[in-house]
């Protein structure tokens, strides 16, 4: 029977506190993590008598999860004494003898989730962390070693053997105790063994020449002697060898990794001299030494470390290419190096720890921010981008908030920018899961980071032109720690408390004070309405507090009519804003609300693949939040200003799916619901089509630079493009159909790039996975791009560090600043216009003027006039 639960590491931590009770007895002895529906979960009753397993359960955590789901229950089980029970997927075909007792379920499980035993609601036993890393148990068998055949509420990793996907022959089998009186084994000594250099180990390939094609093992062990350079105790289990004099060629690296699956003995520290005897073995296109098995090592005498060698990229090859002949040796990175920080330090999803990322020469662009989707340039960026990538890492899990190489990290003086240049860093170089690594051995001081691109206190374009008009994301600016009033989903995205709120609110405050905009478009501000504990309520009082009477804000307000429920702008949890200064600019008639379409695709309404592996479709409903336009005068000139948020590219549409593409980024590069935003663009470009006068549309348009919604708003030309864009397909819009298909667009709205036509395209306010550009937009008509005076990204948010943002997820007791640095995750972009005041005419003289103007000018000339 397969139920719910709900276990949290809390309860895991209680339960790691708990008495060994006789329930203890029962053990997982072994994980089968397999190809299809081959998983399996072996039980090993460790007690003298027979155990009843009623009230006993197996549940999963998944994906990282702290919460316990997907419970099996053993109600009615046995487990003789000395006994094993193997639990097992129902379609598994695990190949076991006929005497093993077999129990099968809908028992499903995959390489991200940990597994536990449970009685009742007590965890026994664990396999695999809670939270767990990306894929650490993916493809795998797991044998429990005979020396760790006990009970233990927190998984112990080095307890475990690892072996190779779809193993099964260990399942329905405990291997027979070690005899005590068997004689003990002589130790390792590699004296009269034949040493193979390490460089001939690594050879110049990206694989050992050791290693036969299509094998992932060498044929023989081979002996190695090396001087320790660093230890790995909890991200890589060994430690690293390098050689002593190096073969002096480029081409190959002198040092390598030594597996033992375990941290190594204490005598295995740096400068020690070390000979091992293993295999050697390519793991996720990482060269070691594998000696996990008979730890064939003999430990030398501590002698001096080794200096690290300078790390450099050679002209004509990329970033990857250079780590490979560097795998495995301590390095260190140098001027000359130029390696320059392109994800800053922050919360790593994948590996479920803090890092950061470095790229050679320059910070990563998005592909689609230069590039048009589907172009071979982009293309070509996207796979250059791939290979110009160095996480740097810490072996052990840093606390939070912490910086592990840099102690002095803090948010007024020792920050870190994306840009910076990094110097001085030394460690080892590794490789896992397709990334290379650099495992830092030393600590860094704040003049290590080179701000090549450093902070500004204020927007240059703060003081020029006119008027000012500005895009703002404010990061989820909620009032519900502070009792605000309720949003349409009764949600809170933003501040968990009211202190976290009102450092969020005060970040904001000083960089809308610094921006100096006559008009502030808002993004992601919480949509509770207009009233005394509404968001926006709130941001204006708290900005207005620091200006006087001239300067100060107001906010646009829709009509009654365009309200949600006589409230809201839409639905969402979050809408846009208009706020303005009354002293600059003056409203010239309504606000106006630009409806978006939806899409609603019923369960079943279409399907996927063909024959037998056709699908029907999940149902599909999808919303965006709404555009906000205003008209204001400006020396008697009239400027429309309209506030966008396009739909996220977090969660699918119904395109997505069709594209097998729900549950991945898609091939263009451009993200989830791709023409869903272009459903949006088009409604947008025909709802400005008959308005008069300039026009500026801002905005978080969750769009790059030249991806399809940009492009159709500027100047996308069907007759030109290499790659066709359409509408999504089942939209509506204000509840009357509006695309039943995808509608190919042929021409784009002819809006201009404000950014583009400044500064060319590799403009950037955002940062995502470590590739930078603008999300956040100011396009304008032909009109209002020739009253452009300068336009500018300030980048106060999306170079920083996520750490210094108002949230506390993840940042432990690292002290935060009130400064306007870290105050969103998107950058302001500002506008400055030219909107002069019109020249006073000089009235032209009557004729009878100019003739009695001219008579007194020849009088004069000629004496007869004084």
């Amino acid at each position: 029977m397969m139920y719910k639960t709900k276990l949290t590491i809390a309860s895991l931590a209680v339960a790691s506190m708990l008495p060994n009770l006789a329930q203890a007895d029962i053990v997982i002895s072994e994980y089968v993590e397999g190809s299809s529906f081959n998983k399996a979960i072996e039980l090993y009753n460790t007690s003298d008598s027979s155990v009843d397993l009623t009230g006993y359960s197996i549940v999963r955590y998944k994906d990282g999860s702290t919460d316990a789901t997907d419970a099996i229950s053993l109600d009615g089980q046995q487990i003789a004494a000395g006994g094993i029970k193997v639990l097992a997927h129902g379609s598994a075909s695990l190949g076991l003898e006929a005497d093993v007792d077999v129990m099968t379920a809908s028992f499903s499980f995959n390489g991200g989730d940990a597994v536990a035993l449970l009685n009742g609601d007590t965890v026994i036993d664990v396999v695999g962390s809670v939270p767990t890393a990306s894929s650490w148990g993916k493809d795998v068998t797991l044998q429990r070693n005979q020396d760790a055949l006990s009970a233990s509420a927190a998984f112990i990793e080095n307890q475990w053997t690892t072996l190779a996907k779809d193993t099964f022959s260990g399942l329905g089998a405990i291997a027979d105790v070690v005899d005590p009186d068997a004689p003990v084994e002589e130790p390792f000594t590699c004296e009269g063994e034949i040493l193979t250099p390490i460089y001939t180990v690594q050879g110049a390939g990206e694989s050992s020449p050791l290693i036969a094609e299509g094998t992932y093992a060498s044929a023989e062990e081979v002996t190695i002697k090396g001087v320790v350079t660093a230890r790995g105790e909890n991200l890589f289990k060994g430690f690293y060898l390098q050689d002593i004099e190096g073969d002096g060629l480029a081409e190959t690296s002198d040092g390598i990794f030594v597996y033992l699956n375990e941290a190594a003995p204490d005598t295995v520290q740096p400068g020690v001299e070390v000979c091992v005897q293993g295999l050697v073995k390519e793991y996720y296109n990482l060269t070691q030494i594998d000696i996990k098995d008979d730890k064939k090592m003999e430990v030398g005498e501590q002698g001096e470390m080794l200096a690290a060698s300078a790390f450099y990229v050679s002209e004509g090859e990329n970033l990857a290419t250079a780590l490979e002949r560097f795998e495995g040796m301590n390095v260190k990175l140098e001027l000359a190096s130029v390696m320059k920080v392109t994800r800053n330090f922050s919360f790593d999803y994948d590996a479920f720890r803090n890092n950061m990322v470095l790229s050679h020469k320059a910070p990563l662009m998005k592909p689609t921010q230069v590039y048009p989707a589907l172009s071979e340039a982009a293309i070509a960026l996207a796979d250059a981008n791939s290979e110009n990538q160095l996480i740097i890492e810490s072996d052990f899990k840093a606390d939070d908030g912490a910086v592990p190489y840099f102690t002095d990290f803090n948010a007024e003086t020792g920050y870190i920018r994306i840009g910076d240049q990094l110097v001085n860093l030394e460690g080892v170089i590794s490789y896992s899961y397709d990334q290379y690594r650099l495992i830092a051995t030393n600590t860094l001081i704040e003049s290590d980071f080179i701000h090549l691109d450093d902070r500004l206190d204020s927007p240059t374009v703060a003081t020029q032109g006119d008027i000012r008009v500005a895009s703002f994301n404010v990061l989820n600016y909620f009032t519900d720690a502070i009792a605000g009033d309720a949003n349409p989903t009764g949600s809170n995205r933003g501040a968990e408390t009211e202190a976290e709120m009102i450092l969020q609110r005060t970040k904001i405050v000083n960089a809308i004070v610094a921006m100096n905009a006559d008009i502030v478009g808002l993004m992601e501000i919480e949509n509770n309405g207009y009233g005394e504990n509404s968001a926006i309520q709130n941001l204006l009082t708290a900005l207005n507090g620091e200006f006087d009477e001239e300067a100060a804000y107001q906010f646009i307000e829709i009509n009654d009519v365009d309200k949600y429920e006589g409230k809201y702008i839409g639905s969402d949890a979050i809408a846009v804003g208009l706020l303005y200064r009354p002293s600059t600019v003056t409203l010239s008639g309504d606000a106006f609300v630009i409806e978006t379409p939806e899409q609603h695709a019923a369960e079943g309404l279409v399907t996927r693949g063909e024959g037998d592996s056709a699908e029907p479709n999940p149902a599909y409903d999808k919303y965006q939040r709404h555009s906000l336009g205003q008209t204001f005068t400006i020396n008697d000139e009239r400027l429309t200003v309209v506030v966008n948020h396009l739909k996220s590219k977090g969660s699918a549409c119904l395109e997505d799916w069709l594209a097998g593409e729900e549950n991945d980024d898609p091939a263009d590069l451009q993200g989830r619901c791709n023409a869903f935003r272009v459903s949006a663009a088009t409604v947008i470009g025909d709802a400005l089509a008959t308005v008069e006068g300039d026009i500026l549309v801002i905005g978080d348009m969750n769009a790059y630079g030249l991806e399809d919604p940009i492009r159709v708003l500027t100047d996308f030309d069907a007759t030109t493009s290499t790659a066709d864009i359409y509408t999504a397909s089942n939209t509506t819009l204000s509840g009357e159909v509006f695309d039943t298909e995808g509608r190919k667009i042929e021409q784009g709205y002819g809006f201009i790039n404000l950014n583009t036509q400044a500064h060319g395209a590799a403009t950037y306010s955002y940062s995502y996975s470590g590739e930078l550009g603008n999300l956040d937009h100011a396009l304008g008509n032909a009109s209002v791009a020739e009253r452009m005076v300068a336009i500018e990204d300030w980048h106060i948010n999306s170079v920083e560090s996520t750490m210094f943002e108002y949230s506390s997820e993840y940042t432990g007791d690292l002290t935060k600043s009130e400064n306007a640095f870290s105050a969103s995750d998107h950058d302001p972009v500002i506008v400055a216009l030219s909107y002069p005041e019109p020249e006073e005419e000089t009235p032209t003289p009557s004729i009878i003027e100019q003739i009695i103007e001219r008579i007194i000018q020849f009088l004069s000339r000629w004496g007869f006039w004084r």
